[in-house]
């Protein structure tokens, strides 16, 4: 946790009115951006296969975007729609 913290804090003046912030932002850039963002892409994309099965894809979307894998659950609890999809060509 100490190197957390002192990696968290490397340059920042703590008497400085926006040290908050910086030590934000050190702390945003030690994420992996990249791995983030292609979990969201699976994430929606699964979320839209399970939101098209039960006739629901925009709410599938909508749920694994702002919930991830948790939106998943709740669109398969979400009732079928009573129309089916239409079938692939």
């Amino acid at each position: 946790m100490d190197e957390l913290i002192a990696k968290a804090t490397q340059g920042v003046d703590m008497s400085s009115p926006d040290a908050s912030l910086h030590i934000f932002m050190n702390l945003m850039n030690m994420l992996p951006m990249a791995a983030l963002f292609w979990w969201s892409v699976v994430f929606v994309a699964v979320g839209a296969l399970l939101g098209w099965w039960r006739g629901r894809t925009m709410a599938g979307i909508v749920w694994a975007l702002t919930l991830g894998p948790i939106g998943w659950i709740i669109v398969l609890l979400i009732p079928k729609s009573a129309k089916p999809p239409p079938l692939p060509r």
